[in-house]
This record gives structure tokens, C-alpha cells and sequence, in this order.
């Protein structure tokens, strides 16, 4: 699991501007880096211009229609032929059809937040593509392994968005040591030393969310980006109110509101919630309700839980869409604390691999 860090220089690329490891290998990109799949951030723009610049750009397809994730597809692939990837839910309706999309497509990658099935990982992997799921937990990394999965994507808890109890530096290592294929290490990256930090570990790169989203790609408004920087390392909480499962979010006063709210506001706030996407979504109420169905599956979620978990797309998009941090969730990493400031993709990338090298440079020999 000992990552190759021999700059990638066979291109005619500067040294620093790559980095060889199992992972960038398996994907053929420059630089073991991973844009995470955020919905309603990670879109065409985002992704296209993570892949251009030598790391691994996602779509975050989970809140696109298939359409939608059709035209951001060829969106990507018109602004970039560098590899990317897509990810999708495992459980959604329509997963079968968003793989035969991605196949049809040549997406190189197809990443999953939940474990997809081992028929879908089947399918994927005859057609060539590169399977890589993302976990948080040691037992989730050897299911997918075992069915085939190519890398996996492995969150602590310091990570933004749904999120486990394990720190990175604890879940990291146990899941190097578990599994014979690339791990990818998320939660808590934003820099070089981070990325050295994950190597020396045994990960085969790192990924990251809440620095891609704050910068000038992302598709976030300014006002909200202006929120994620005027935060510290403690102004993120895990709560459990906005879906039903530990979820890592920026402090506010909505996300007060949901965690000191009772039984019975809590069950009217998630109903007025769930009309709204509703009305947005076009979705019929019985199609909510099996999508409420299908999220308590397996766990002890009140309905108000089901309600929320089943409209968390329109708490997502309230702030990441429309710019109203006053009025959605937003997901974020404990690492906003340390972004101060508001890079391209490119220049991001450029700037964590310098930092790579002068960090692997400080290291006694």
C-alpha cells in the first residue's frame, strides 16, 4: 500500500506538479487529489476544472435529474478530456439507469456515498470503469473490497456532510491495513502537509470537500462563501436533525432552531419543508413517501426524521443554490477553520503539491 511518490515528470510537467501513487495510477490523473461529490456544488464547472487542473473532479449527481446529470456529463467533457467522475446514490430508483448513462458516456469513475450493490459494481467494472465507493467505517471498506471495488474513499469524522464518530488519523490506518486496494483519505485535508500526512499513513491521495467549495470554481454565491470563511475550527456541529444520521454542518441559527426544537415543531417544520421540495421537485407525495421509507430502512428515524431526511435537498440548495445561508444547511468540514481565502482549482492543486514537496523536503532522511 506504499505509495510511488516519485514526481510525475514524464509529461514534461515541473516537478512538483504530479505525483505517482497507486491511485494515480489506477485513474490517470497527475496528482492523487479528489474534488468530492458535494451536491449542488460539485457540478460540471467544478468538477471540469479539478480534472483540468490534474486532480480527480466529481459531479455530484445525486440531486440532478438523469437528465440533468446527462447534460453535466457532456458539459464536463466538452471543458476538459482529463479523467473524471460521477457519483450517484446506490439506493436511488434509477441507479441502474445513471450506470448505463455513465457507461454509455466513458465516465472513468463512479463514486457512491453508499456501498452500491456487488451486481452494479459488476456492471460498472465489465465496462472499464473504476468503481470507488466512499465509507466511514473498517467493515464497509472490506464489503466493497470484496465485491470488487477498484479504491474506496475513506471519511473520519472531522469530514463534512454525513459523517462518522472515528477520527481520519485513527479510521485511516485501520482501513489501509484492511483492504488491498488504493484508500483515499478524507476528512481534514486542505493543504500539502496533509497530503504528505495521508501518505505516510498509507492512502493513496486525499479528498476533499469544503476547500473545493471555497474556491473561485465553485458555484456557491459570494455571500455564502463569505459565511464558510468568517468560521473557526469550532463553529461546525454534528446534529442529527436535519436528515436522521450524523451530518457535519456549519453553526447556525437554522441548525439551532432544529436541535432545540420538540417532537411536534420539529414534525411541522419537516412537513412545511417537505411541501416546498415538493412544489420544486414535482415529485407526487407518494413518491416522497418511498423515499422516506427507503432512508428509515435499517434505522430508528422518527417520521419528522424521515420528513427531513426525505427534503434535505432543499435545505442543501436554500443556501447552496439560492444564497440563503439564513435559511439552509450547510455541510461543512471542521478544516474551514484554517481557509482563509478563495483559490482556483488550478491554483489550488499547484499550490498543494508544492506544498507536498516541501514538506516531504523538511522530513529527516
Amino acid at each position: 500500500m506504499t505509495p510511488d511518490t516519485t514526481p510525475a515528470t514524464d509529461s514534461g510537467s515541473p516537478v512538483g506538479a504530479g505525483m505517482r501513487t497507486a491511485f494515480t495510477e489506477l485513474v490517470g490523473v497527475r496528482c492523487p487529489i479528489v474534488q468530492t461529490g458535494m451536491g449542488y456544488v460539485a457540478g460540471a464547472r467544478l468538477a471540469a476544472a479539478t480534472s483540468a487542473a490534474g486532480g480527480l473532479g466529481i459531479v455530484a449527481a445525486s440531486t440532478m435529474t438523469l437528465e440533468e446529470m446527462g447534460r453535466a456529463i457532456r458539459s464536463v467533457k466538452e471543458r476538459t478530456d482529463a479523467p473524471f467522475g460521477v457519483n450517484i446514490r446506490s439506493d436511488a430508483d434509477d441507479a441502474e439507469e445513471r450506470v448505463r448513462l455513465m457507461i454509455a458516456e466513458g465516465v472513468r469513475v463512479a463514486s457512491f456515498a453508499l456501498a452500491p450493490s456487488q451486481r452494479l459494481i459488476g456492471t460498472l467494472k465489465d465496462a472499464g470503469v473504476v468503481v470507488m465507493p466512499s465509507i466511514g467505517a473498517r467493515r464497509h471498506a472490506e464489503k466493497v473490497a470484496a465485491w470488487g471495488a477498484d479504491a474506496v474513499i475513506v471519511q473520519g469524522g472531522e469530514g463534512g456532510g454525513h459523517t462518522g464518530p472515528v477520527p481520519t488519523t485513527v479510521l485511516l490506518p485501520d482501513v489501509v491495513d484492511a483492504v488491498d486496494i488504493p484508500v483515499i483519505a478524507a476528512g481534514g485535508f486542505f493543504d500539502g502537509r496533509g497530503l504528505v500526512a495521508a501518505l505516510s499513513y498509507g492512502a493513496a491521495g486525499v479528498a476533499m470537500g469544503t476547500r473545493f467549495l471555497l474556491t473561485s470554481d465553485s458555484p456557491v454565491g459570494d455571500e455564502v462563501k463569505r459565511v464558510y470563511l468568517g468560521k473557526g475550527v469550532r463553529d461546525t456541529v454534528v446534529t442529527t436533525r436535519v436528515d436522521g444520521v450524523p451530518h457535519r454542518v456549519l453553526t447556525s441559527d437554522l441548525v439551532t432552531r432544529l436541535e432545540s426544537a420538540g417532537r411536534a415543531t420539529g414534525f411541522a417544520r419537516a412537513l412545511a419543508n417537505a411541501a416546498r421540495f415538493k412544489r420544486l421537485s414535482g415529485l407526487s407525495w407518494a413518491a416522497m413517501l418511498r423515499e422516506g421509507r427507503r432512508m428509515r430502512h435499517g434505522r430508528e428515524l422518527t417520521w419528522a426524521q424521515v420528513l427531513m431526511a426525505a427534503n434535505t435537498p432543499m435545505l442543501l440548495k436554500a443556501a447552496m443554490v439560492d444564497g440563503r445561508a439564513d435559511l439552509g444547511v450547510m455541510a461543512s468540514g471542521q478544516v474551514v477553520g484554517l481557509i482563509d481565502d478563495l483559490p482556483s482549482c488550478a491554483e489550488l492543486i499547484d499550490r498543494v503539491m508544492k506544498e507536498a514537496d516541501e514538506a516531504l523536503a523538511r522530513l529527516p532522511r
